[in-house]
C-alpha cells in the first residue's frame, strides 16, 4: 500500500501558505493606513481554499489538442491568489480605504488561524509518524 503525502496531509499545507499571503496583505495595508490614495487589499480564504480543493467556481477546461497545455492539478493553489479590494464603510478625504481597526481586528484573527492551522499540521504530521513507527498496525 502505497502512502500519498497529498492525500494524507489534505488541504492543510494549501491552507497555511494562504493564511501566510493573506497575513503579508494586512500587514501592508496596516503600514499604509496613512498613504494617499493606498486601497486596502485581502484574500478571500475560502474562496482560494474552495478552488484548491477543486469546488472552485471555475469552468472545465476541454482541451481539443494533445499539444495543449494540460489544465493545473486539482489541490494545486495558485500563489500568489487573487488580491481583492476592500470596499470601504467610509473612505478618507486622501483617498486611502485603509480602516485600521478593522485591519487590525482581521490581522489578528487571521494569526490566530494560521497558528491553528500549524497546529493541526504539526498533529497530523506526528499522527503519521507514529503510524509509520508502529508499522502501521
Amino acid at each position: 500500500m502505497s502512502l500519498s503525502l497529498d492525500k494524507a496531509l489534505g488541504i492543510a499545507p494549501q491552507a497555511i501558505l494562504v493564511r501566510a499571503d493573506r497575513m503579508e496583505l494586512l500587514a501592508s495595508n496596516l503600514a499604509n493606513a496613512n498613504t494617499p490614495n493606498y486601497k486596502a487589499r485581502d484574500i478571500d480564504f475560502r474562496a482560494v481554499l474552495a478552488e484548491a480543493a477543486g469546488r472552485g467556481n471555475t469552468l472545465p477546461l476541454k482541451r481539443t489538442n494533445d499539444r495543449h497545455l494540460p489544465p493545473p492539478a486539482t489541490g494545486a493553489v495558485d500563489m500568489p491568489p487573487e488580491r481583492l479590494y476592500r470596499v470601504p464603510s467610509q473612505p478618507a478625504l486622501d483617498g486611502n480605504t485603509v480602516d485600521p481597526q478593522l485591519e487590525h481586528a482581521t490581522f489578528a484573527e487571521n494569526a490566530m488561524q494560521y497558528q491553528s492551522s500549524v497546529e493541526f499540521l504539526n498533529r497530523k504530521i506526528r499522527g503519521l509518524r507514529s503510524a509509520l513507527q508502529s508499522g502501521g498496525g
